[in-house]
């Protein structure tokens, strides 16, 4: 093509592309990602000093050109057989630079492909960024032969990989929503100014710092990545024969597995001293020592004692707790970006509540949660008032599923339970005088309230937030099942062991709300509404790895069976979450 003939053909391509406003324009959703990209790209935009002549950078606007324009058309959104999936942004955003080459600097490409391998160390798979198609594209593309259209797929597919990567370390490869319709997290980006944006790109030339930057610094996760290192080298080295099934394996014990016991704790850790022992298939002192700092880690009941739990946690194999750490990585990637400077979180899975300031945890406490089949949502909200002395109001899912079945039977089941029929006028209704068989859901026409007591259900205290699912932080009276390893006992509401300490926490006002003021509102029996001066974030959360204040790795079961959706999607092709990415203006 003559030089005359290129320029012309460039020349109608860049009026038919410039950006338009109105009606009849590109889709939007490009024109309102272009500040995700532009705080992504840094240092690739800016261009290197030894710059092609003018007639290479027009050859190199018309490929790139026909490239992006190919990946708009039905069902043909890749470059070398490798799915692009920001297709229409990526138009945009060639568009908007006249279709100019974005990749010309190569250190900018160099920085790009080791963040695309040292994204293995935040638990991705830098097979998701087409780390081998990259490297053999960059070598293609920089002989001098290379042909303007392989530099154009070269140019297009770093920066599709940008985006990607720098999508999941922002907002996490997962996106919970597809599988837990009750999951509201996920961070949005504020709008940026794009003239600034592409100021600062022009200047730099860290790309590689920039993708970092983009990782949550938090130290859980950081804290997570080393221990996803440590047993990554652990299974490099192989790991020990399964404990085999048999009686539980006592302190004194003597019996053949303790030696594959004892080579299991060498394995993870709990067991520091390697030096063979006198009598290997004696369960000593030492061995004991180790396997309660295992229990404790795996949030096990503490006795020293290898019965069947204790088995099954330390048979779990290594790479299954790799794909565990993944799986919490991805987890910090969503939820550790952008927290308040306080606020409360409930780790379900390890039956645990903290109050959190900063980066430090400043009061704990056991809580009871819902059983796998009445599970405690996972979602976000915040506390703006408790109720000393509360009564319980039962909540439409408890009528159908426990109240009715039984008030079929026998209708006085229902005042057994310390509950009073209101009919909607508030006047109190006999039991006996209802056909409860008429009722086939737990939207009734009558309300069952509980009576503020030592008995109530909700305890002495409740602490309120707005959800859509009746659920609550509170008080019980079933003080004994905190002694439980595994908690998931309630209908879906949080079981808090030390409520009053939270109150006062919350209150943050010692000389109205103490020990000794809480202990008379308490006496007193008169329920009470207190609203907080500040409303208080809360986390229903679901942590099933973690590294602790004293540096140890803690494990829990999935009981709800997130950790093994979550492993699915991080093993899944890229997709985008259905939830905006930017901020609405």
């Amino acid at each position: 093509m003559s030089q005359v003939r290129m320029t012309a053909k460039l020349d109608a391509l860049r009026a038919a592309h410039a950006p338009r406003h109105g009606r009849g324009c590109r889709p939007r959703a490009g024109i309102a990602l272009f500040p995700l990209l532009l705080m992504l790209l840094g240092s690739a935009t800016a261009y290197s000093q030894s710059m092609p002549g003018s007639s290479d950078m027009d050859a190199a606007a018309v490929a790139l050109q026909e490239q992006v324009d190919a990946l708009i058309q039905p069902d043909a959104a890749q470059v070398r057989g490798a799915r692009i999936a920001w297709a229409a942004w990526i138009h945009e955003f060639y568009a908007k630079r006249a279709f100019r080459p974005a990749w010309t600097n190569s250190h900018a490409t160099s920085e790009l492909l080791r963040a695309i391998e040292d994204s293995r160390l935040d638990g991705l798979d830098p097979d998701d960024y087409y780390l081998p198609l990259l490297r053999q594209l960059s070598i293609e593309a920089t002989v001098p032969a290379a042909s303007a259209g392989v530099r154009a797929q070269f140019d297009v597919l770093q920066t599709e990989a940008l985006l990607r990567l720098g999508y999941h370390l922002s907002f996490g490869k997962v996106d919970a929503e597809s599988f837990d319709a009750q999951w509201n997290y996920g961070r949005t980006l504020e709008s940026a100014d794009a003239a600034q944006r592409i100021e600062e790109a022009l200047a730099a030339d860290d790309i590689y710092a920039r993708i970092e930057a983009l990782k949550p610094t938090h130290r859980f996760y950081v804290a997570l990545k080393a221990e996803l290192q440590r047993y990554r080298a652990v299974a490099a080295t192989g790991h020990p024969a399964m404990l085999p099934e048999g009686s539980t394996l006592k302190p004194g014990a003597v019996d053949a597995r303790v030696a594959l016991l004892r080579a299991r704790l060498l394995a993870s850790g709990d067991l520091q001293d390697a030096a063979p022992a006198a009598a290997p298939e004696s369960y000593d002192q030492v061995l004991e020592i180790a396997v309660r700092r295992f229990q404790a880690r795996m949030g096990l009941v503490v006795d020293g004692a290898v019965g069947a739990r204790t088995r099954e946690e330390l048979n779990v194999s290594i790479q299954d707790r790799i794909a565990q750490l993944r799986v919490n990585l991805d987890r910090g990637r969503v939820l550790l970006q952008d927290l308040p400077p306080q606020f409360v979180v409930v780790n379900i899975a390890s039956y645990l509540i903290y109050a959190v300031r900063g980066d430090e945890v400043v009061w704990s406490s056991r809580v009871q949660v819902g059983r796998p089949y009445r599970r405690t949502p996972i979602f976000r909200s915040a506390i703006s008032y408790l109720v000393w002395n509360p009564t319980w109001t039962v909540p439409p899912g408890i009528i159908q599923n426990d109240i009715l079945p039984a008030a079929r039977r026998d209708p006085y089941s229902i005042t057994r339970r310390g509950l009073t029929v209101l009919d909607r006028s508030g006047a109190v209704v006999d039991p006996g005088t209802v056909d409860w068989s008429q009722f086939k859901s737990g939207h009734i026409p009558y309300t069952l309230r509980q009576e503020p007591g030592p008995d109530n259900s909700m305890g002495r205290v409740k602490f309120m937030f707005p959800n859509a699912y009746n659920v609550y932080l509170h008080d019980t009276p079933s003080k004994s099942l905190f002694d439980a390893a595994d908690r998931s006992f309630s209908s879906g509401c949080v079981r808090v062991e030390q409520p009053f300490e939270l109150a006062q926490w919350l209150l943050n006002d010692p000389q109205r709300w103490n020990e000794r003021t809480i202990a008379q509102t308490i006496e007193s029996g008169q329920l009470q509404n207190v609203t907080l001066r500040d409303k208080m974030p809360v986390l229903l959360a679901y942590w099933t790895a973690w590294v602790d204040d004293q540096h140890r790795v803690n494990f829990r079961r999935d009981i709800y069976g997130q950790d093994a959706q979550w492993a699915n999607g991080l093993g899944a092709e890229f997709q985008i979450r259905k939830r905006p990415l930017i901020a609405s203006p």
